[in-house]
């Protein structure tokens, strides 16, 4: 059986990161670790934060060789992008909090939540980027739509855990060779596209086939963007860079690298 355990970001400076984190979404810290930074394809040692939102975790490396910055001119197109989409029981309340937050940027044209169609699954969403430029996601299930696993939480929200992780892909079919061996496999599909798409992403002409792939467990789960306009625009980050981020399956000793870079730590 195949749970993803954790996500994995590269940081600058993962304590005041972890300070946003919590102070943003309520994200709780679970522990503080010096480690070989080794199994993370990078020299010397990494101080790692963990932090959790309910049953989800998130990890904050930095290292003591670091990488690049996130780059400046980077959009949810670009082979790199893999953002975590939040679950909101109150999507207002929770962007009107963030507002109380300093360091993070809009994406979101309008820099306000946006309602997709239902052709796109209905829900309200909002993109933004954390201090260190990583891509975010607000998201906000259609009354009567919310699926179980969230109605049962005892969180008193806004925010209360982490639904997916989805990463920007150039071809899925060869995604989807790599992903299905370890136990991803496409569960759910959609057309993403029309004016509520484009302002999301702030992508003009925006087309995007989304394809989610369930593990045999409780969220959260992958999700593959193949944009058809505009294409993912190639690119590589290095193991040590504020850009790479790592999907960790429970269990994880191996890191292995998918066709478009993105880090995976598989058993």
């Amino acid at each position: 059986m195949t749970r993803i355990a954790r996500f994995s970001l590269t940081s600058a400076d993962p304590a005041t990161l972890a300070g946003f984190y919590a102070a943003a979404f309520r994200f709780a810290p679970a522990g503080i670790t010096r480690r070989d930074a080794a199994p993370y394809g990078v020299p010397g040692a990494a101080t790692v934060h963990l932090l959790r939102l309910g049953a989800q975790e998130i990890e904050l490396v930095g290292f003591d060789h670091p990488g690049a910055p996130y780059p400046a001119d980077s959009t949810s197109h670009d082979a790199w992008f893999q953002h975590l989409a939040l679950v909101t029981t109150d999507i207002a309340a929770a962007r009107a909090h963030l507002d109380s937050v300093p360091g993070w940027t809009a994406i979101t044209t309008g820099g306000e939540p946006v309602l997709l169609p239902p052709s796109s699954g209905g829900v309200t969403a909002f993109k933004f980027r954390d201090p260190d430029g990583h891509p975010l996601e607000f998201l906000c299930f259609p009354p009567g739509a919310t699926p179980d696993d969230w109605r049962t939480t005892t969180l008193a929200g806004p925010c209360i855990g982490i639904d997916h992780s989805a990463i920007a892909v150039a071809d899925s079919a060869r995604s989807l060779a790599f992903y299905e061996p370890l136990g991803l496999r496409a569960s759910a599909c959609s057309q993403n596209r029309g004016p509520a798409q484009e302002a999301l992403d702030a992508a003009p002409g925006d087309h995007v086939h989304v394809i989610a792939l369930s593990p045999a467990q409780v969220p959260p789960h992958l999700e593959l963007l193949a944009y058809r306009t505009p294409t993912v625009r190639p690119g590589a980050t290095a193991p040590n860079d504020v850009a790479c981020t790592r999907t960790v399956l429970e269990g994880g000793r191996t890191l292995l690298t998918d066709p478009d870079g993105h880090r995976v730590v598989a058993p």
